[in-house]
């Protein structure tokens, strides 16, 4: 079960949805968009990051803050999707955003 989410709190929301990625692989692709992402071509995921991407680019070129939260949203999830579907864990990631802080 997805560890409780917390207004305002990245680490409980991203833990939460790490774990609900993980959680759709036992999912029939047929009802689930991540389950789809997870298990379907390659390409198709990949195409959805380069398309989040380029939203957030727009988004943010246009000072639209309501939309680039939403637009990031998107490229978070769709991110985290990959990670999951590359077997990079979110501690892997945690350790390399830390290492930044160096």
């Amino acid at each position: 079960m997805p560890a409780p989410m917390e207004s305002g709190n990245i680490g409980l929301t991203i833990d939460a949805l790490v774990e609900t990625i993980k959680g759709r692989r036992d999912v029939d692709p047929s009802e689930s968009y991540t389950a789809r992402l997870l298990c379907g071509p390659e390409d198709k995921l990949l195409k959805k990051i380069g398309e989040e991407s380029a939203e957030v680019i727009l988004a943010a070129k246009d000072n639209d803050h309501d939309q680039l939260c939403y637009e990031a949203g998107d490229l978070v999830y769709h991110l985290l999707v990959v990670l999951e579907r590359y077997g990079v864990s979110a501690s892997e990631l945690a350790d390399e955003l830390n290492s930044r802080m160096r």
